[in-house]
């Protein structure tokens, strides 16, 4: 099984379409990577990638797409809802299959240190790459924002872990680390902002400060307000959603702000979601309102139903739960990733595909990389047809010793030495 890693870089622009759509295509040009979802948003001036791949290929895959940010993203003149401290403000690593959390420490660790010398920018570390306690959570690292980073830069406790510790304007720094999969999770309500911020003070598990913790264990959480939709959010982060999952929050969001005689219209995910974390809200609801479903599928629609994940637009489980998405997405990736056993064992295999094409493609490329040219398609056609009867009298894998020969109907075409 192929090596799989989700990052989830979030950049400092949300409103310039041309900026958003670099980033991406910088991505998706990575050979490895899989770009699965870029969500932006007008008001929090912010966008969240997702993209996939093995250990190294994310890693690059990140890389260019700083790259891309460095010269299109201006922090001086940056304003936004969300919480930032650099134009590719955090960039984590997630294990999705086959790859340990020390895998994904050993990809943060990597980036952080090449995008500090590439680009000469201040790099701290975070989560379970963090290199000290205090560093280990987001808000913590982030604390005091862009605007502070100047004098926070200064002091030694607060010294990057790669990089300059100086400033610059244009970028400001950039927390990169490791961590499981964490659910971006906002709840819509028709209120001020402020408002919003005092039921998430209410929720969130660090609650308002010392001595006054939150209800809500491994929930962050603040309240902003989207211009774009006319509406206030309870924005939260869910670090663990199987020790809180949606449902807690989102009824726990609802009985305070009934409280302040507040209506609540639906929800939103920023990015992907597990499926895990659906079917545990599904389940729920089940249970409470004495429902009888038993379809993955009718689960789904009815976690969207109610929740509102719909209500500030579609919400397509084919596009939104991650492990539909590297079902889909990452399915290319993840063939050509494969060794030449691992190839011919899954042909072998009792599925549709890979099948007679992915052989054929397989083939080819070989041929290709031999630089040979056939006189005639046909006579390739044939010279491959023979040479494919000698494995039902011979181990598979002979395949490469079948194809040693030079065959005598393809001739060697290659350019003459200058």
């Amino acid at each position: 099984m192929a090596k799989l890693v989700e990052c989830v870089p979030n950049f400092s622009e949300g409103r310039d379409k041309k900026v958003i759509d670099a980033i991406s295509e910088a991505i998706s040009k990575t050979v490895g990577c899989s770009l699965l979802d870029v969500d932006p948003g007008s008001s929090t001036n912010r966008s969240v990638y997702t993209f996939v791949g093995s250990p190294d290929a994310v890693v690059e895959g990140a890389l260019n797409a700083a790259r891309t940010a460095f010269s299109l993203i201006d922090m001086a003149s940056h304003k936004g809802e969300h919480p930032r401290t650099g134009a590719l403000d955090v960039c984590p690593f997630v294990p999705v299959q086959n790859v340990s959390m020390d895998d994904c420490v050993r990809c943060a660790l990597l980036f952080g240190q090449r995008l500090a010398s590439m680009l000469h920018v201040p790099v701290y570390l975070y989560g379970e790459a963090a290199r000290s306690e205090k560093r280990r959570t987001l808000p913590s690292v982030r604390a005091g924002e862009y605007e502070a980073l100047p004098e926070k830069l200064k002091q030694d406790e607060w010294a990057p872990d790669f990089g300059p510790a100086s400033f610059v304007p244009s970028w400001g720094a950039t927390v990169t680390g490791a961590r499981n999969f964490l659910i971006a999770y906002n709840v819509n309500l028709i209120s001020t902002k402020e408002q919003a911020h005092r039921i998430a003070l209410d929720v969130r598990e660090q609650g308002r400060g010392k001595g006054q913790p939150g209800v809500l264990p491994k929930v962050q959480g603040l309240g902003w307000y989207l211009e774009e939709s006319q509406l206030a959010q309870v924005s939260t982060n869910l670090l663990d959603y199987e020790v809180t999952p949606l449902h807690t929050v989102y009824e726990e969001i609802c009985c305070r702000a009934k409280e302040l005689n507040l209506p609540v219209v639906g929800s939103q995910v920023v990015g992907l979601v597990p499926l895990k974390a659906l079917l545990d809200s599904a389940d729920f609801y089940i249970q409470r309102d004495q429902l009888f479903i038993l379809q993955e599928e009718h689960k789904v629609r009815l976690v969207i139903s109610k929740l509102g994940l719909d209500s500030l637009g579609p919400f397509n489980p084919k596009e939104r739960i991650i492990e539909y998405m590297v079902d889909q997405g990452a399915g290319d990736q993840v063939l050509v990733s494969l060794s030449l056993r691992q190839f011919v064992q899954s042909v072998a295999a009792r599925s549709a595909a890979p099948g007679g094409g992915s052989v054929s493609a397989a083939i080819a490329a070989l041929v290709c990389s031999l630089d040979l040219l056939p006189t005639s398609p046909d006579l390739l056609i044939l010279w491959i047809s023979s040479r494919a009867l000698d494995l039902q009298t011979s181990r598979p894998l002979d395949l490469t010793q079948t194809f040693s020969r030079p065959p005598d109907l393809i001739q060697t075409t290659r350019p003459p030495d200058h």
